[in-house]
C-alpha cells in the first residue's frame, strides 16, 4: 500500500501557533532530550570503571600477554571513563532524543507524511545501533588483532585510555552514519532528487565511492575498510528495496515513464 494519498484529496489543516510558541516547545524538547541522557547517565555513573572495562574490552582481548592501556594524563584515569559513560548514555538515550525531535516537527507534517516518517525514524534509530554494534563486535577485534600483529619487534603495544576512547567514539560514529544509507536512498527517492532508476544505473560508482569513504573515515588497514565498505553498499541495495516498498508509485512510474 502507497503511503501517500491522490492529489485531489482535501488536505488536512495544519497547526499554526506563533514564533514564541514554537520556541517554547522548542526549549521544552531539547530539555527533555539534555533531561534524558542526563537520567541515563546518572544511572551509569556509578559504574563508570565498569563501562569503560566493557568499552575497552575488543583492545584488552587482542593486546599481546604484557601490556596493558595507560595513562599519559593525570586526570585520564578520572575523566576518561566518566566521558566514555557520558557517551553511552547519550547512546542508550538515543530513541527518546530522537522521539523529542519527531515530537516537535510532526505537528507540521501532513498526516501521509506522518505514516511515511514514523517507519523512516524507527528504521534509522535501529540501523545506527547496528552500525554501533557491528563496529564493537566485528570491526574492533579484527582490526585490534591486525594491529597486535604488525607490532615491530621491541616494540611494546602500550595504549593511552583517552586516545582509545577517541578512536573508538570516531569508529561508532562512522559505522553508525554509515549504516543510515537506506534512509539516505529512500529520501532520495522521496523528494525527487534523483530517481530510483538512476540510484541503480549508479552502482558501480556507489560500489567504488563506499571503499574511498571506508578509506577517509577508518584507520589505514584493509580489514576495517573493507568491513565499513561492503556493509555500505550492501545497505544501499537495502535501500533501493526499501524505496521500492515504501514508495511503490514513485518507482513504478520511473520505471514505467518511456525513454526520450
Amino acid at each position: 500500500m502507497s503511503y501517500f494519498k491522490n492529489d485531489h484529496e482535501e488536505e488536512e489543516q495544519l497547526a499554526e501557533g506563533t514564533l514564541v510558541s514554537h520556541l517554547i516547545e522548542l526549549r521544552s524538547r531539547i530539555l527533555k532530550a539534555v533531561g534524558a541522557v542526563l537520567v541515563v547517565f546518572l544511572v551509569l555513573a556509578p559504574f563508570s570503571q565498569e563501562v569503560f572495562t566493557l568499552v575497552s574490552e575488543p583492545l584488552r582481548n587482542a593486546m599481546p600477554e604484557g601490556s596493558d592501556l595507560i595513562a599519559t594524563k593525570p586526570a585520564g584515569p578520572f575523566l576518561t571513563p566518566f566521558i566514555t559513560t557520558l557517551f553511552v548514555a547519550l547512546f542508550i538515550a538515543m530513541p527518546l532524543v530522537l522521539y523529542q525531535v519527531w515530537a516537535f516537527v510532526a505537528p507540521g507534517l501532513y498526516r501521509r507524511e506522518k505514516r511515511f516518517a514514523v517507519p523512516l525514524l524507527v528504521s534509522s534509530v535501529i540501523l545506527f545501533y547496528a552500525g554501533v554494534a557491528f563496529a564493537y563486535y566485528v570491526v574492533f577485534p579484527l582490526m585490534f588483532a591486525f594491529f597486535a600483529a604488525v607490532t615491530p619487534d621491541g616494540v611494546v603495544m602500550m595504549t593511552d585510555i583517552g586516545e582509545y576512547l577517541s578512536f573508538v567514539l570516531t569508529l561508532f560514529l562512522a559505522f553508525g552514519l554509515s549504516f543510515e544509507v537506506p534512509i539516505a536512498t529512500v529520501l532520495l527517492i522521496w523528494t525527487g532528487l534523483v530517481d530510483a532508476e538512476k540510484l541503480r544505473a549508479a552502482r558501480p560508482y556507489v560500489f567504488l565511492g563506499a571503499f574511498v569513504i571506508g578509506m577517509l573515515l577508518t584507520p589505514p588497514d584493509v580489514i576495517s575498510q573493507t568491513l565499513l565498505a561492503l556493509p555500505m553498499y550492501a545497505l544501499y541495495e537495502t535501500g533501493l528495496l526499501m524505496a521500492r516498498f515504501l514508495l511503490p508509485e514513485k518507482v513504478n512510474s520511473m520505471e514505467e515513464k518511456p525513454e526520450t
